[in-house]
């Protein structure tokens, strides 16, 4: 029986002791502490009941480098790693943040682990990587994964990006964090590589270089490791990359493999030279903007290619509104050079700059992973083990695009939402008759779309029916 009389016209519940009291509004709310088994991210039970059916938890306990632990009170690795893609879900920005899930009686229960891993144990765990082979063998089945439940039967293809982006430590202590040009000028930096698919936003591989190191340092390796794991139902209609990609080897390379390209050109003065000519430009029904074109060979290509030249015609106080570099003898105007594969019989040269165009959304997804799966924040001792961290964390930005595709939403949202809409919704863990049941703090007016979120990720056979992509405010005549 309670012991203790609540002050005030209004007694405490039960399961509060010890509280305090806070004013304001014109009334008085009591705060105190309960025993029941609360969780705030209770919502996240969805992506754990689409996921654990799907496969891809053992095909990463299979992946692994760490040897098994002797101990019984020792944490398997895959448990390990699975807390570490539950905090990122959550929204952790650093190990620390993942440990401080272990308050959460509900994570133990959905990701089917003992107990979520301490910091330390976390930086142990990372540390197991020791190598770029280690890191490879573990990895590249988890990214093949991803790619082969992507549909075959897609209309052209597939198009792959190639991208860079540097993550600044200032403390720069790390290794491979190195002085490198940044958009904040010469910091110490991390510079990972990256490849995606455009039209799932899907990254279908990630490497982690010095922050010294060049764009296209490693591509060519890079790109043919991508090339040699892509499913064989994955087609592919291009590759599109900026110009830091602009390199003998790899337009060599694309052309072995018959694969079409569009790259930017470094503006070198050979083609200023050519800009600064007297070349036959054309207008386009884009105002201002006028395409030329003509074959071109640089003193390192073994055979001339195709240039695609861009004008865009500014004034001179809006000089920040187009893309492309402005030439300072050519006032008035910003350019852009395009050397690309595709033939001019099916591609004119405004259909070639506007393919490129289309690469601008990998810069949406590399924001996501920045500010969305922690990859600015992610940096660890040793090299190979903040590429296994910032890998693992690129898988599971994939897998929230995948679990987003078989809900069958056609536009993308981004993981804030997926927390505000779905995973931060509180519940209640219970156990009665022996049985573990989880209770969402759900309003009656959106419970009929998440039992539509469960009868579309509970069915054994895929189906057209799409979820809404957000609860609905209003309640369902049929709930």
């Amino acid at each position: 029986m309670k012991t203790t009389q609540s002050e005030g016209t209004r007694p405490v519940h039960q399961s509060v002791a010890g509280g305090f009291e806070i004013r304001g509004a014109g009334k008085a709310i009591t705060v105190g502490f309960t025993e029941q088994r609360l969780s705030p991210h209770a919502g996240s039970a969805v992506f754990w009941g689409w996921l654990h059916p799907a496969g891809w938890v053992e095909k990463l306990r299979a992946a692994l480098p760490h040897r098994v632990p002797e101990s019984n009170n020792s944490l398997l690795p895959i448990e390990k790693a699975l807390a570490f893609v539950h905090g990122l879900l959550c929204d952790a920005r650093k190990l620390t943040h993942v440990a401080y899930l272990r308050r959460d009686p509900v994570v133990p229960e959905l990701l089917g682990v003992r107990r979520v891993s301490s910091q330390s144990t976390l930086s142990r765990f990372f540390g197991g990587f020791t190598s770029a082979g280690a890191n490879l063998r573990c990895f590249r089945p988890l990214w093949r994964w991803g790619m082969d439940r992507l549909p075959s039967a897609r209309n052209g293809g597939y198009t792959l990006d190639l991208d860079s982006t540097r993550l600044l430590h200032e403390d720069g202590h790390q290794e491979g964090v190195a002085v490198g040009y940044t958009a904040k000028g010469l910091k110490p930096c991390l510079h990972p590589l990256l490849a995606m698919i455009s039209e799932v936003r899907l990254v279908a591989q990630l490497w982690l270089r010095p922050g010294n190191t060049a764009c296209g340092s490693n591509a060519r390796a890079f790109f043919l490791d991508l090339w040699g794991n892509l499913p064989r139902h994955i087609r592919l209609r291009g590759v599109r990359a900026d110009s830091g990609f602009y390199l003998p080897e790899l337009l060599e390379l694309w052309e072995q493999l018959r694969l079409p390209y569009v790259v930017v050109a470094q503006l070198s003065q050979p083609i200023q030279k050519l800009l600064r000519g007297d070349l036959k430009w054309t207008a386009t029904e884009i105002d201002g903007t006028e395409v030329a074109e003509l074959d071109y060979q640089a003193m390192s290509w073994p055979h001339p290619r195709r240039l695609v030249l861009i004008r865009h015609r500014v004034r001179e106080e809006k000089e920040g509104g187009r893309a492309g570099k402005r030439l300072l003898d050519v006032p008035g105007h910003r350019f852009q050079a395009l050397v690309t594969s595709l033939p001019g019989t099916t591609h004119t040269p405004l259909a070639v700059w506007r393919h490129y165009n289309g690469r601008a959304d990998c810069e949406n997804v590399i924001r996501e992973l920045r500010e969305g799966f922690a990859l600015a924040t992610l940096c660890l001792s040793g090299f190979w083990a903040t590429e296994a961290a910032l890998s693992l964390a690129t898988l599971t930005y994939n897998l929230s695009v995948l679990f987003q595709r078989h809900l069958g939403w056609q536009k993308h949202s981004t993981i804030s939402s997926l927390r505000f809409w779905m995973f931060v919704t509180a519940g209640v863990l219970s156990h009665p008759a022996g049985k573990t049941t989880l209770k969402l703090a759900v309003p009656d007016k959106e419970r009929h779309w998440w039992r539509s979120l469960w009868d579309k990720i509970s069915s054994p056979y895929p189906n057209c029916n799409a979820v809404e992509s957000r609860p609905s405010l209003t309640p369902n005549p049929h709930s």
